[in-house]
């Protein structure tokens, strides 16, 4: 069962190379291709983190961060009981954007959401991956912090 979700997170993987792959061979940089009336494809580069702060730290720093994140996850993964899909998504998205930074010096970001002129920061697959898995970690966080305050309460009740 531990191979499908590393199977998950390479597929993950896979899927944001190879739309990077595209995006870097057939969308000049910073040009923009309207896809619907609010999403455009962009080619655009991040030497930041998330919504491209901290681009100051530098990109080794963020390499650094992503490996140390990526062990603690592959851990997780393996040895943990926490939600295997969710660290799959994570581990995969993590991976994804640290072979951009190891290879391009910078991640491609290529997805541009905008409702008028207010534009959601560029992302790529690898973001998506990380957001969906990280979002479901903290709800199930949240649903099983819940569910524990409950069961206390029933059991101060009886």
């Amino acid at each position: 069962m531990k191979k499908l979700y590393i199977a998950s997170a390479l597929l993950t993987v896979i899927l944001d190379q190879a739309t990077k792959y595209l995006v870097n061979n057939f969308i000049s940089p910073f040009s923009t291709i309207e896809i619907l009336p609010f999403l455009n494809l962009v080619n655009v580069r991040n030497t930041g983190s998330a919504f491209g702060m901290f681009r100051d730290l530098g990109n080794n720093i963020f390499i650094i961060i992503s490996l140390a994140a990526i062990v603690f996850i592959f851990y997780m993964l393996i040895k943990g009981r926490e939600d295997r899909f969710s660290l799959s998504l994570i581990l995969g998205g993590a991976t994804g954007n640290l072979l951009d930074r190891v290879f391009r010096g910078s991640v491609v970001d290529f997805i541009d959401v905008f409702a008028g002129r207010l534009h959601w920061p560029a992302f790529n697959v690898a973001d998506s991956a990380l957001t969906i898995g990280i979002g479901i970690v903290f709800i199930k966080l949240f649903l099983n912090r819940h569910e524990t305050s409950e069961n206390k309460l029933h059991k101060t009740q009886n």
